[in-house]
């Protein structure tokens, strides 16, 4: 041929696809008719370069120019009737539009192997998992690499093959012809669907994607001291993408169950010990099983706690025990075990005991006692107890 696309846009053989686009920008914006309207030559240079980057921008029709053929031939390359009138079939109109705003051509080829995607599971814990830590089998449904084609998506032995209908582009141009010219447009080749290539025998075990769903078993480490609501990150333990590709994360949500005896608040436990009126009054030592035996785990000697109540203990009376509660989850020691005490006023009495409590009343000087209207306060007997039952 007698042009040289190559030297017309001013780039080597070798140059890059990107390298064309920024060659015909720049030239672009000094040949214009628009920009340059004194040079009698402008709309024949700006239809020598647009020729030029219609031809290198292509890949099929620079292959042909490197082998020394008419990429243009049957194609009307010849006609161009000057800028601001109506283009011939010669000249893409979004050559320009596509060159100065960055949308050249189309999106090539996308990848098969894609990133997987994030995964969350719930799993609900006992008072002393979550109180002492624990190691737990969690159960994940999620997607993993297919053992029968590894991630290839094809047979085993057959390998994927150029797509005829879009030779490898991985999308299809239409164009458009319009009182500005040839309008194209670029969209997903509905062979290969964009990717490229096709594949001739698809993985009976997943159907080509390279991917299987499943359910796995993870070994999860959970900390002591962890609430409802925290959630543990596991890298790359989520889904495994499309074509075999790197896994996503997997999120782990605590759920904390209820107990019979102990609440939770915050770094303390709560437990409320019925004791009789008898010996609240004259004092005694309460034996309490602490949340410790329900850990196996835990030292013989920290799963029973012996309770001193003095002598004239009111019901509602709060004992702290320092250190039995929940370790500290950021930072070091542990909260408190606090023991509400609740005073049991007997209900069923023979006359033998009615008899001695009347003797008592009577040298209490209590027979006739007048009820006294207590202050409440901010934390008093009756808020503490209304909390806890609720």
């Amino acid at each position: 041929m007698s042009k040289d696309y190559y030297a017309i846009l001013g780039v080597e053989r070798d140059a890059t696809p990107e390298g064309i686009k920024k060659a015909y920008r720049r030239r672009a914006m000094k040949v214009h008719p628009d920009v340059a309207p004194d040079d009698a030559e402008a709309a024949e240079k700006f239809k020598e370069l647009s020729e030029a980057y219609e031809v290198l921008s292509d890949p099929n029709k620079r292959a042909i120019f490197d082998r020394g053929g008419d990429p243009l031939s049957g194609m009307g390359g010849a006609g161009f009737s000057g800028f601001g009138g109506g283009f011939a079939g010669g000249f893409d109109f979004t050559n320009l539009v596509d060159a100065m705003f960055g949308q050249a051509g189309g999106r090539g080829p996308r990848s098969r192997v894609r990133q997987g995607q994030d995964a969350l599971v719930r799993v609900s814990l006992d008072l002393h998992e979550a109180v002492f830590g624990v190691t737990k089998p969690v159960k994940v449904a999620t997607a993993v690499v297919c053992p029968k084609c590894t991630g290839k998506g094809g047979e085993p032995g057959s390998e994927p093959v150029t797509c005829s209908t879009c030779n490898g582009n991985g999308d299809i141009t239409q164009i458009q012809r319009s009182f500005l010219g040839d309008i194209r447009t670029s969209q997903a080749c509905p062979t290969c669907r964009g990717y490229g290539t096709v594949i001739p025998r698809p993985c009976g075990e997943c159907s080509g994607e390279g991917r299987v769903r499943t359910t796995r078993t993870l070994q999860v480490k959970i900390p002591a001291g962890v609430s409802t609501g925290i959630r543990i990150h596991l890298e790359s333990q989520g889904e495994v993408g499309p074509g075999g590709g790197p896994a996503g994360d997997l999120y782990v949500e605590l759920a904390v169950n209820s107990h019979d005896t102990f609440r939770r608040d915050g770094d303390n436990l709560e437990m409320v010990v019925k004791l009789p009126m008898t010996a609240a009054a004259l004092g005694t030592n309460v034996d309490l099983t602490t949340l410790e035996a329900e850990w196996d785990k835990s030292d013989e000697a920290d799963r029973k706690v012996s309770l001193e109540v003095p002598a004239g203990t009111q019901s509602g009376t709060r004992i702290a025990l320092k250190d039995r509660g929940v370790p500290r989850l950021r930072g070091g020691g542990r909260g408190e075990l606090g023991v509400t005490l609740l005073v049991e006023t007997p209900t069923k009495l023979d006359d033998h005991q009615r008899e001695l409590l009347r003797q008592l009343a009577d040298v209490r000087d209590e027979t006739r006692a007048e009820a006294v209207a207590a202050k409440p306060g901010k934390a008093g007997v009756f808020g503490k107890l209304s909390e806890w039952f609720s």
